[in-house]
Parts: C-alpha cells; sequence; structure tokens
C-alpha cells in the first residue's frame, strides 16, 4: 500500500503515485549546481555553433526561401493597392505574371537565346585563352597548365559547405525547394510571424515584432528597387550594344540584368563579358563595348542607384562589397547572392537597436 502522503495531485486534478525521499542523482550543494548551469550552457552554445556550421547550407536556402517570400509579398502588397481583392487571388496574379513573363520572354527568343549562349560561351574561352598567351608572353601570367592547377586550387578551397551545389541536379532541387518554400510563406506569412513570435518570451514579444516588421519592410524594399535595377540596366544593355553592333547583343542583355541581382561584383563580371565579346568582332567593336559598359554603369550609378536608394535601402558600397567578400569565402556562390539581404536586415536590426539605446538614455 502507498501512503497518502506518497499521492500528489496535479494541476489538472488527476491524481498519480509518486516515490517520497531523496535521488541518488540529486545535487544539494549551490554551488555545484550553479557551476553545472553554467557548463550546460557553454555546452549548449557550443553544441549550437557546431549544428549551424554544419546546416549552413539548408539554413542558406531557408533564407533564400524567405527572401523569395518577401519578393512574392511585395508585388501582393503592390497589386493590392489597385485590386481590392483578396490576398490568396493577388498572389495567385503574381506567381501567374512571373510565369507569363518567363515563359514568353524564352518562348519567344528561346532559339536566339540558346544559340546566342553557346556561342558566348566559345567567345568566352576563345578570349580567355588569347588574354593568357598575351599576358604570358608577357611575363605576367603563369603558363596554362599553371593557371589550370592555381584554378583546381582556388575552387577546392570552396570546402564541402558549397561542394553539392556544384551540380546541376543539386542547383535545381535548391531552386525548387526555395520556390516551395517562398509560396508557402508568401499564403500565410502572419501565420509564421505568430509562430515564430511564439518561440520568443513573452516580455521581449512586443520588441521581436517591432525589429521583424523592420527587416521585413526592409527586405521588400531592397528587393523592389533591386528588380528595378535589374530590369533597367539589362535592357538599357541590350539595347546599346545592339544599337553600336556588338555580337549576341540580347544574352548578354540577360545576364547583365540577372547579374545586377549581385552588386559590384555583378557588374564587373558581365562587364568583362561584353569586352570579351566585343573584341571578339574586333578592336572597334570591343572599343565601343566598353563605352557601353562605361556608359551604363555611370547612369546606373549615378541615375538609378541614387533614385533607387532614396526609396529603398541606402547600403554603402564598401560594406555591401565587404559582406559579400566575407558571404562568398564562408558559403559560396549562394551567400554572394545573399549577402545583400543579410547586410540589409543586420543593418535594420541594428538601428532598432541603436533606437532603444537613444531612447533608455534620454529616459535616464
Amino acid at each position: 500500500m502507498t501512503d497518502a502522503k506518497d499521492v500528489r495531485v496535479d494541476a489538472g486534478g488527476e491524481r498519480v503515485r509518486v516515490r517520497a525521499g531523496a535521488s541518488p542523482s540529486e545535487i544539494r550543494d549551490d554551488a555545484t549546481r550553479q557551476e553545472i548551469r553554467r557548463a550546460a550552457v557553454w555546452l549548449g552554445m557550443a553544441g549550437a555553433i557546431a549544428l549551424v556550421v554544419l546546416l549552413v547550407q539548408p539554413l542558406l536556402i531557408i533564407f533564400a526561401g524567405l527572401v523569395f517570400a518577401a519578393l512574392l509579398d511585395g508585388g501582393v502588397r503592390l497589386l493590392g493597392r489597385v485590386l481590392p481583392i483578396g490576398r490568396g487571388w493577388r498572389l495567385l496574379i503574381v506567381c501567374l505574371l512571373t510565369i507569363v513573363f518567363l515563359v514568353g520572354t524564352f518562348y519567344l527568343a528561346g532559339v536566339q537565346i540558346t544559340a546566342q549562349a553557346q556561342q558566348l560561351r566559345s567567345t568566352v574561352e576563345v578570349q580567355a585563352v588569347r588574354l593568357n598567351g598575351w599576358l604570358s608572353a608577357q611575363g605576367l601570367m603563369p603558363g596554362m597548365g599553371d593557371l589550370s592547377g592555381i584554378a583546381k586550387q582556388a575552387l577546392s578551397s570552396v570546402g564541402r559547405v558549397t561542394s553539392w551545389l556544384g551540380t546541376a541536379a543539386g542547383a535545381l532541387t535548391s531552386g525548387f525547394m526555395i520556390v516551395v518554400l517562398g509560396l508557402f510563406i508568401a499564403i500565410d506569412p502572419h501565420g509564421y510571424e505568430r509562430g515564430v513570435q511564439w518561440m520568443v518570451p513573452e516580455r521581449h514579444r512586443v520588441e521581436f515584432a517591432v525589429v521583424l516588421k523592420r527587416m521585413a519592410q526592409t527586405l521588400r524594399r531592397l528587393l523592389a528597387g533591386r528588380l528595378l535595377g535589374m530590369a533597367l540596366e539589362g535592357v538599357l544593355t541590350a539595347i546599346a550594344l545592339w544599337i553600336v553592333g556588338v555580337p549576341m547583343a540580347l544574352i548578354l542583355g540577360i545576364l547583365t540584368g540577372l547579374l545586377a541581382f549581385i552588386p559590384n561584383i555583378g557588374a564587373f563580371i558581365s562587364g568583362a563579358l561584353m569586352v570579351a565579346v566585343g573584341f571578339s568582332a574586333g578592336v572597334h567593336t570591343g572599343v565601343l563595348a566598353i563605352v557601353v559598359y562605361i556608359v551604363v554603369q555611370t547612369f546606373d550609378g549615378y541615375v538609378v542607384i541614387p533614385m533607387v536608394a532614396r526609396r529603398t535601402v541606402d547600403l554603402p558600397p564598401a560594406l555591401t562589397l565587404g559582406a559579400q567578400i566575407l558571404a562568398s569565402a564562408l558559403f559560396g556562390i549562394m551567400g554572394l547572392a545573399l549577402a545583400d539581404p543579410m547586410t540589409a536586415i543586420i543593418k535594420a536590426a541594428m538601428e532598432r537597436r541603436s533606437e532603444n539605446v537613444e531612447e533608455s538614455r534620454d529616459d535616464a
């Protein structure tokens, strides 16, 4: 028989049997318990850091899905200003318009894009060999064999974090997961926001909600400005290259627009492609390609970017470039593409933190 004192009643009124007496694993010394708690905290932090390192690639895919969701949400909000219909219908319209634009673009110019893409690859390879030969003759570059070894060493230094993205299957799988995540989050963003808030201690939820709102607004503005800049830069480049007679103007314009999503580095890569293709058609065409690149980048840097920055997020170029260097070294090509959104949301959180510090100083 169990003594009455061994029976306890929980908050729900259910009676359970509990054994009385001290446990051999119970630690009664306060100092020992405090040290164990501290050790558990440090071990937990070390385990969390190790877990983040191991799961960095899936975390990047999740963040990319959030970026895509912010892009869809921005389109839904913009469409809501002119169409007073439900959010689900507006999201469907945005998705359909995006699909129609992509399919229509590649359907109308698909054959030309495919042919120009193959020609572009051959042209860039030939121009790279010529440039390396000229530099080697001047004693400024190693030979092709040494250059190949250096390239292999550079690529192998990226590490395991991005090795699986090197295959087409990995890239397609990552892209599919990003799109699916973005769609699910864009369908009901408030539901996911409430779930994240629920995991935050109740006394910090108001401040967390404010920071989360600031981050979302910053991300939407950044992506809206980036899309506008990509469209203008791609269209202007394609038209200007076509006017001056540079071959493969269409594919170069498309690549320039896509690479404009990555500030600084994308412009350098697209400019190198323009110059290589231009000089493949002759010195005169190459010089004109350089002129087009300078004119487009000048217009983009002094007209488009300041105009967009006033309405979106003003990130200093050096800060953006530094973040891209760090993110590409740590996470590879996906980190390079997501460095700008990461920097923008971190900047928004730090600005909110600065506001709280200033408010506390004023109250004191």
